[in-house]
């Protein structure tokens, strides 16, 4: 009764800052899926052209996404809704049973609780709770990516790399972990990668060739869709130099931080290629830092490295220090507090702690570790 009434205690306080997080989002994205979809599979209309009345916001993912999202054209939003934030807890359930079950039967805390205790925790995060809000296909895509990489990659599958070309083919960030293939040199799961994001590519061009040329030719280049780079919620390299003093010269400081972060980043990786759940994690990180534009729910592809940190209480009380302290931050709401609030110096600090904390991550996210791999408890899951 009492692991009970804890378990429902935790997700009670999770769901309470779902719902403050709602008031704020009202399932935004949600709402510029549906009604871009609708305008296009129903009304006939080109996606790239519509925008959500009174935004700036449309469509900004590939065809081969919005052929995924069909459906919604015929389905009313509150069911859209519903349905991705069912998802969305789903995925987190999974990502936490894969990253941290391993270790938490380990310990020898077996059973439902630790992991739905787990699960709350991950619920409470930020990112996630912005995915839920923000009604976000976030965690599908990181399910979808760290299983092809912790049961496929990781077990050297021949179908390894199919989740990653799919997720990279409706959305382009994952496309990073492409990157992972070549450095870490698994050329038969790049190969398999690079094709299955090739072929639903091409078979949304033949479809739909119109949007197809609309989107790789004028779209994807269009920064004005997707908003302005030095918005708060924007915690990337990019949105950190966007917030500084560096105006005219903003683009060529972010082009050598990007390369000296890519560099660093395939350096740990490739001295620990077997790791995959450590270059899962790093390269999420990776990920968040580099593309022009990480919102905040996009950050989710942090929780990999943080799971890894947190798993280092017995061992490693630094990492594990990072993994906490960057959570309990990330799931504050406290980078918020500077988005009409004091200015530099403190601001450099409060405006960029997702950034910061992500470069902290590059640096110490354990690589090469038992618990960063677990590999042979990972392997019972499937088994």
């Amino acid at each position: 009764m009492k692991r009970i009434a804890t378990v429902f205690g935790l997700f009670s306080v999770a769901v309470a800052l779902i719902v403050i997080s709602g008031l704020r989002n009202e399932f935004f994205d949600s709402k510029v899926y549906h009604g871009a979809v609708q305008y296009w599979f129903r009304d006939g209309g080109m996606v790239y052209d519509w925008l959500r009345p009174g935004t700036p916001y449309g469509f900004t993912y590939p065809p081969f996404a919005g052929l995924v999202m069909a459906p919604m054209a015929w389905l009313p939003l509150p069911l859209v809704v519903a349905l991705a934030t069912i998802g969305t807890m789903v995925t987190v359930a999974l990502l936490v049973h894969w990253m941290a079950g391993p270790y938490l039967r380990s310990k020898g805390w077996t059973g439902w609780f630790p992991l739905a205790g787990a699960f709350c925790f991950a619920l409470a995060f930020e990112p996630v709770r912005e995915t839920i809000t923000f009604g976000q296909v976030n965690t599908l895509l990181l399910a979808v990516v760290a299983f092809d990489m912790l049961f496929g990659v990781g077990r050297d599958r021949k179908w390894a790399g199919i989740g990653i070309g799919l997720a990279t083919a409706i959305k382009l960030t994952p496309g990073v972990f492409i990157l992972y293939l070549v450095v870490t040199r698994r050329w038969r799961a790049l190969f398999t990668a690079i094709g299955a994001a090739t072929a639903v590519t091409l078979l949304a061009g033949a479809i739909f060739p119109d949007q197809s040329r609309v989107f790789w030719t004028s779209a994807l280049w269009d920064t004005n869709r997707v908003g302005v780079l030095s918005f708060l919620s924007n915690q990337s390299l990019r949105g950190m130099l966007a917030r500084g003093p560096f105006d005219t010269v903003e683009s060529t400081v972010w082009l050598v931080v990007a390369l000296a972060t890519l560099g660093f980043w395939a350096w740990r990786v490739a001295r620990t290629p077997e790791d995959v759940a450590g270059g899962l994690a790093l390269t999420g990180v990776l990920g968040c830092l580099l593309s022009p534009v990480t919102w905040v729910h996009h950050c989710v592809w942090l929780m990999p490295a943080l799971i890894l940190c947190l798993k280092l209480y017995d061992t490693d009380r630094r990492r594990f220090w990072l993994g906490a302290s960057a959570y309990v931050l990330m799931t504050s709401h406290a980078t918020w507090l500077w988005e009409t609030g004091p200015r530099p110096p403190l601001a450099v600090v409060g405006s960029n702690i997702y950034v910061l904390f992500s470069l902290a991550l590059l640096v110490w996210t354990p690589l090469g570790t038992s618990r960063s791999s677990d590999v042979h408890e990972r392997d019972k899951i499937l088994a």
